[in-house]
């Protein structure tokens, strides 16, 4: 037994020394080996997608991932993609200084020297590359051949970033747009990734509506939120410093890795990563009702609104359209409907709340929005409380969890509304910006009638009650996560 026991400790010993030969060797064997991990930069590196991109504050570990993406693709040793040989990539930075204090420092910490098969300078000695400016660093793979890496600056100019074919592009920072899209042409060829790991300090530009918001529903895009509470290396003392020292505005990008406009977000208390869940089969007993934000021109906005037991919110469907009439609306919302088994009365009508703005009549018809919809099979209430802030208030605390009143769950097809969320300002004067807000508002109008928890069903067989019982498991699983 004695014996058996000086073996294992002379293993466990053999390994320690090696686990520090390679962390004498470079960072890289120890990136998110030990107890503590950063969660967020393990689902960027699993993550499949073409268009990857972290947008994250400053401190969170964006750049650490961007880093650490570059080495394992040029290495190839990538542990959750597939590998090759004689990979061709590029480092972009707004400048060749920020290049060297940030993304090339950051390469150089990760890249052990061993790897390194020659190194190019723009300026300084390659004997001690990074008090200098790196041109293109030679790295030796792990399937025999070279790879490439390039560093490129933003000030460089659109012109310095044709001609190439590429594998990859990392985008240390938000680029011009011009530079941005010339870089999708340099990937193009060999089916290359591009991605980005970027504080966006300068509010709601082209990546925002780009990659953020995916306005163009691009099924290679994918992003994520970094945050200081997200990094477990980042000691908490350090994080009070620095919120200390920053006002709310700065707040926003600087440490949550979030877009401002104006005065900031109306909900920063939202977290797609929280609030937005894949459907699942709800309870009849969870339907409540139908809220509308009436619109012929502007878009129509409908949602469908569930509440559970313990009285949190789900948003299970949406209708969403611009441009078109009642007859057009109504139609989709009683479709959908429909379509989810959604409660009706015994003449077959669905209930709704509605904008009282509804019941105004128009020069182009004799009859209301309102008196519309209810011919159709709508019954719409339009007597709903619309005071802005109040409402706004009602929809802070469903969203900041663990208040004792429940939680709003955005089911991941209502897209405009998640959406709307994430781009919805404070304007200047105190008031949210009036755009892009329809589905804001019928949310607004829903909270306001202060759902309640849904009534059990007490005569349901042991089949259904399971069902229900795995449902709320799913849901309190989702909480902990």
């Amino acid at each position: 037994m004695s014996m058996d026991r000086e073996h294992i400790l002379s293993r466990i010993r053999e390994i320690d020394a090696e686990l520090a030969r390679r962390r004498g060797d470079g960072a890289l064997a120890g990136y998110n080996t030990g107890r503590k991990k950063h969660k967020k930069q393990l689902a960027f590196h699993k993550c499949k997608k073409r268009n990857r991109w972290v947008f994250g504050g400053n401190r969170s570990g964006k750049t650490e991932c961007g880093a650490v993406e570059c080495v394992w693709l040029l290495r190839g040793n990538h542990p959750y993609r597939k590998n090759k040989k004689d990979v061709f990539g590029w480092c972009v930075s707004l400048s060749q200084q920020v290049q060297r204090d940030v993304a090339q420092a950051k390469i150089l910490h990760y890249l052990p020297k061993s790897w390194i098969a020659e190194i190019t300078m723009l300026s300084g000695r390659r004997d001690s590359p990074s008090g200098g400016v790196i041109d293109q660093i030679k790295i030796k793979n792990v399937f025999g051949g070279i790879s490439t890496l390039g560093f490129k600056s933003c000030d460089q100019g659109r012109e310095k970033f044709q001609g190439s074919s590429l594998d990859f592009v990392w985008f240390d920072e938000e680029p011009p747009r011009d530079v941005y899209e010339e870089c999708l042409m340099r990937v193009m060829d060999r089916r290359g990734d591009i991605f980005g790991t970027m504080t966006p300090l300068k509010g709601k530009t082209f990546i925002y509506g780009e990659i953020f918001l995916n306005n163009r529903q691009n099924p290679e895009i994918w992003h994520e939120s970094m945050t200081w509470e997200d990094n477990p290396f980042l000691p908490k003392k350090e994080i009070a410093l620095l919120e200390s020292a920053l006002d709310k505005s700065a707040l926003d990008a600087r440490k949550f890795g979030r877009f401002s406009e104006g005065e900031g977000l109306v909900y920063p208390e939202f977290d797609e990563s929280v609030h937005v869940i894949e459907p699942f089969d709800v309870p009849a007993e969870w339907q409540d009702v139908i809220s509308i934000d009436p619109g012929l021109n502007n878009p129509l906005s409908a949602h469908w609104y569930c509440v559970d037991w313990d009285g949190n919110v789900y948003v299970v469907a949406e209708h969403f359209a611009a441009g078109k009439d009642v007859d057009y609306h109504a139609g989709k919302i009683l479709e959908k409907s429909r379509a989810l088994g959604w409660k009706t009365d015994s003449a077959g009508r669905v209930t709704a709340l509605i904008d009282s703005a509804a019941n105004q009549r128009t020069l182009a018809s004799s009859k209301s929005v309102t008196e519309l919809f209810r011919e159709r099979g709508i019954l719409v209430n339009p007597k709903v409380n619309k005071d802005l802030f109040t409402g706004i208030s009602r929809v802070k605390s469903f969203l900041k969890r663990g208040n004792g009143e429940g939680d709003l769950y955005i089911f991941s097809c209502c897209r405009n509304m998640i959406e709307e969320f994430k781009g919805y300002f404070w304007a200047g004067d105190d008031v949210p910006v009036k755009r892009d807000d329809h589905c804001m508002d019928e949310l607004r109008y829903y909270l306001m009638t202060r759902p309640r928890p849904a009534k059990r069903e007490e005569n349901l067989s042991d089949a259904a009650r399971a069902k229900l019982r795995r449902i709320r498991r799913l849901k309190m699983g989702r909480r902990e996560d």
